[in-house]
């Protein structure tokens, strides 16, 4: 009996052609024990110039914009998976569209602004004594928990 052996060999990502965006990018999703593919740097990449929060269209546009070939499927697993393994934030505020944002390490929570997309990172965690104690009233026993409050930044309600 004959075996056949087939190899397909999946170009690596270069750390010596990368400038410090791709390296942080690489490092960031190996860091989550991810494989830095060439597309997961450039969607992240691409999600770090971001001065808000964006969408996958949005992410996807950019990309086309600067001649890049992604598809917009792999857009979209992508910064799914990033999402799963922590490395960007996902957002509920636009109906019917995930939002992404590249975010501080560590827990916390957000105030996003409706109109323009601002997100404002809120470090230090009070919301868990008051879930604790809710969680006890329940019989509840929470394992994770995300806050992200809607509203008008100062720059929105003045205009």
């Amino acid at each position: 009996m004959t075996m056949r052996m087939i190899l397909s060999l999946i170009p690596a990502v270069s750390y010596s052609s990368m400038d410090d965006a791709q390296q942080r990018s690489s490092a960031r999703i190996a860091q989550a024990g991810l494989r830095a593919t060439r597309q997961r740097v450039l969607v992240l990449e691409t999600l770090a110039d971001e001065p808000h929060d964006a969408t996958a269209q949005e992410i996807y546009a950019r990309l086309r914009q600067s001649g890049e070939r992604v598809g917009l499927a792999t857009v979209y697993r992508t910064l799914s998976l990033l999402g799963e393994h922590g490395v960007v934030d996902e957002f509920a505020h636009r109906p019917g569209e995930t939002c992404y944002r590249l975010c501080g390490e560590g827990h916390h929570h957000h105030l996003v602004c409706a109109r323009c997309h601002g997100v404002a990172e809120l470090e230090g965690c009070e919301v868990d004594e008051w879930l604790a104690k809710a969680a006890r009233e329940h019989g509840f026993a929470p394992t994770a928990h995300t806050l992200e409050v809607t509203g008008l930044c100062a720059d929105c309600q003045a205009a």
